[in-house]
């Protein structure tokens, strides 16, 4: 993610901030050219600072969740992304509040990638091939799961408990387990059927790179909780679970290109550089490129890799786990080119 800084004072700000730091002004996002705007605390409306404009927040700004902005005069009341919520958790029990902001937190950050990749996010209240997301809690709806049906994404609220994600993540013997991977996942069924599958020639394509998704899905689930993946998946796949089906291998690589794109984003906007004193050049890395912009993404992986092992050093240093436990091999480079070359195209 790009910095943001004070409309003020130019102070350097986070994406989640509803105020400077350091000058006390107001801050609120606008997803419309994704700039943070700053507003003088001592008067009451919302004038932006650098425009002299007035915007109202969304109305989920009540509850500490949302820090996007909407045009003064706008009839809508919630921001584009609070728009995407069919459904949130009951607000009267106090413990689902904290969890409830953790998946906001997460899905803003979503929306906003998505946003800056060009795509469109059409609310499924408003159109039925849209988007909309239900944060569900498991107790009551006992059979409801975590995942994607027809541009529904559903999170259960247990996943944004940090101790009960980590039991799953350790029963499942999965490397990696953060809410922003299961939006990102998830999302990708969605973006799949939007993108693949209603383009004969993107799917004809997506069908020789990732295989068949005529397979029937639930045997082939049933198969790989039976047997688990080929011992050899590391040379053509990101995860274990992406050997299950090709909807899953395209929802994991999918994934993982969001993951990638948003880490070199970030080192470019804070100009990281990866120099090590060892004479292995591929280990260098000077991301002087925003990767949205980059039509290449081979040029964009190429940086990825010493980043990524730069940071795992630096976290293993503190005995800390990987920030990004996986290898990209070629094979899966691939698939994640097909991926930004499809966006690439669909802009």
């Amino acid at each position: 993610m790009k910095i943001f800084e004070c409309g003020h004072c130019s102070y350097p700000l986070y994406f989640e901030n509803n105020q400077c730091d350091n000058c006390g002004h107001v801050c609120g996002y606008r997803d419309d050219d994704r700039i943070m705007l700053t507003f003088d605390p001592a008067i009451e409306a919302l004038i932006s600072d650098r425009e002299n404009i007035a915007y109202k927040y969304c109305k989920n700004k009540e509850h500490e969740v949302c820090n996007w902005l909407l045009k003064k005069d706008d009839e809508q009341e919630y921001c584009s992304a609070c728009q995407l919520n069919r459904t949130i958790p009951n607000l009267s029990d106090t413990r689902n509040f904290p969890k409830w902001k953790n998946l906001e937190v997460a899905k803003h950050r979503l929306i906003y990638q998505l946003q800056k990749i060009g795509l469109d996010l059409p609310s499924k209240m408003i159109n039925n091939d849209g988007l909309c997301f239900d944060f569900i809690v498991k107790k009551s709806n006992p059979n409801i799961m975590t995942g994607h049906a027809s541009g529904v994404i559903t999170i259960l609220l247990r996943e944004a408990d940090a101790v009960l994600r980590e039991q799953i993540r350790k029963e499942l013997d999965e490397p990696y387990r953060t809410l922003i991977g299961h939006l990102r996942h998830e999302v990708g069924h969605y973006f799949w059927e939007r993108l693949v599958a209603a383009d004969e020639s993107f799917l004809s394509e997506f069908r020789i790179i990732f295989g068949n998704e005529e397979i029937n899905y639930s045997d082939s689930l049933q198969d790989y909780y039976k047997n688990g993946a080929p011992k050899n998946w590391r040379e053509s796949f990101i995860s274990k679970y992406a050997t299950s089906h090709p909807w899953e291998d395209w929802a994991e690589t999918w994934a993982h290109y969001l993951h990638v794109m948003d880490m070199v984003e970030t080192a470019h906007f804070f100009g990281i550089k990866v120099n090590p004193t060892n004479r292995n050049k591929s280990m260098k890395a000077s991301v002087t490129f925003d990767p949205y912009s980059i039509a290449d993404f081979e040029t964009i992986v190429h940086e990825c890799r010493p980043l990524s092992f730069a940071v795992n050093s630096i976290n293993r240093a503190m005995g800390i786990p990987d920030v990004y436990p996986f290898v990209i091999s070629p094979a899966v480079a691939k698939k994640m080119s097909f991926i930004h070359e499809l966006l690439w195209i669909k802009r």
